[in-house]
């Protein structure tokens, strides 16, 4: 039996949310502060934090439905400014802001001038195909322009050594953020491009914030982009982080290790192909054979039935001479187009790492196949792999001795 003027929480709860929500200021609210207790719910994309100031917080969730067009990632202690609606999860009794929109506080001046130079940029017809170059389809030296301490030089090299060790690379290392960071970076791709042995140009650094990434979103770096005589690759952040020389270059690489992936082929997929064009260059000559003989038959039962045995005759002899030099011919062909296969097959020979091994030269693994390239990796009693040209042996580190110890 329900007693007078007593209310279940539920009923409390409701009434408390209709309030909130017959309040038109709370319905169409923007709220500044610093989030923090960022949460990503992975199953449904929702998305909670709790905005604060010096003295309060206010709890938020940004549904999928609104959040999956957000261009930045949200992360505690980054400030914004939050629009949405004020109501009343009756559930747990809390008021919290449902978030329609979510801007950066304090980045939203870049982003404007990143969105103005990008528009003026495209409308002088800097991001045009027309006027993007072709990559070499195997390049002989390449010109890095990156940082010397960042991941992007290592994933992009080791990259570029599984997939064809043979291609050269000329670093320039260069600042990749901070105030110095343009003038270090126009004057690398000024000086890689004036060479002539570099055929492709990469400008890589990995990802960060929309402040850290503003050096490749400056106008003067992307008119010396689009002037240059050599390719240029940018691979600028991850995947979702787009700059100004990602849409001036000639090609935009996700990630380093893309970038790599689009200069270097797979050195046996380039052997498959050879092999096809081989085949095909066979079939091409089997096929030009047989064409000639028939044309040969057929202008030889032609003049048998339309002339004297005297123009048969000289139509023998013609049938000979057309004979000699197309084998001459062919002959020659495939002499060249062997030469040309056993010239690159030569080169690859050479360039195999297992004949320099075969020389008394040794690779240095640790127990996972990972190259040891310094004394400084090494531990006494560590296992590790030692590689010969036809095999290898499973030893122990009993000692090491540094080279200062041996110059010593």
């Amino acid at each position: 039996m329900k007693r007078q003027g007593i209310f279940t929480v539920s009923q409390v709860n409701s009434y408390l949310k209709s309030l909130l929500l017959q309040d038109s200021l709370l319905q169409a609210i923007s709220v500044l502060g610093e989030i923090s207790n960022y949460k990503l719910h992975k199953p449904s994309g929702h998305i909670y934090f709790t905005l604060k100031d010096n003295e309060s917080i206010i709890r938020c969730v940004f549904f999928l439905s609104r959040n999956k067009n957000l261009q930045f990632a949200p992360a505690d202690g980054m400030k914004v400014v939050a629009r949405g609606n004020i109501s009343l999860y009756a559930r747990s009794g809390n008021y919290q802001l449902y978030v329609e929109d979510l801007k950066p506080e304090g980045i939203g001046a870049l982003y404007l001038a990143f969105e103005q130079l990008k528009d003026k940029l495209k409308n002088e017809g800097l991001f045009d195909v027309e006027r993007k170059k072709s990559l070499p389809y195997i390049p002989r030296c390449v010109g890095l322009v990156t940082s010397p301490t960042g991941a992007a030089v290592q994933d992009f090299l080791t990259t570029l050594k599984r997939r064809f060790p043979y291609i050269r690379v000329l670093f320039c290392p260069v600042a990749v953020q901070g105030a110095e960071a343009v003038g270090q970076i126009i004057t690398a791709l000024r000086n890689l491009d004036s060479l002539e042995k570099i055929d492709v140009l990469v400008l890589t650094r990995g990802g960060g914030s929309l402040e850290e990434l503003w050096p490749f979103n400056n106008e003067e770096l992307a008119h010396v982009i689009s002037g240059l005589d050599t390719p240029v690759i940018s691979a600028v952040g991850h995947e979702t982080d787009f700059t100004i020389a990602d849409f001036v270059a000639d090609v935009r690489a996700s990630t380093p290790t893309a970038a790599a992936e689009l200069i270097a082929p797979e050195q046996k997929e380039l052997v498959r192909h050879l092999n096809m064009q081989e085949h095909r260059l066979i079939n091409k000559w089997h096929n030009f054979k047989r064409e000639k003989k028939i044309v040969l038959e057929n202008l030889s039962n032609a003049v048998s039935l339309k002339y004297p045995r005297e123009k048969i005759n000289q139509g023998y002899q013609r049938i000979d001479e057309l004979g000699q030099r197309l084998r001459q011919n062919m002959l020659y062909n495939l002499r060249f187009k062997r030469t040309a296969l056993l010239h690159i097959e030569e080169k690859l020979k050479a360039l195999n790492p297992l004949q320099i091994m075969e020389r008394g030269f040794a690779l240095i693994t640790d127990r996972q196949n990972l190259p040891l390239n310094s004394i400084d990796v090494l531990q006494e009693g560590q296992g590790i792999h030692v590689i010969f040209h036809d095999g290898k042996a499973a030893c122990r580190v009993q000692k090491i001795v540094r080279k200062k110890m041996l110059d010593s």
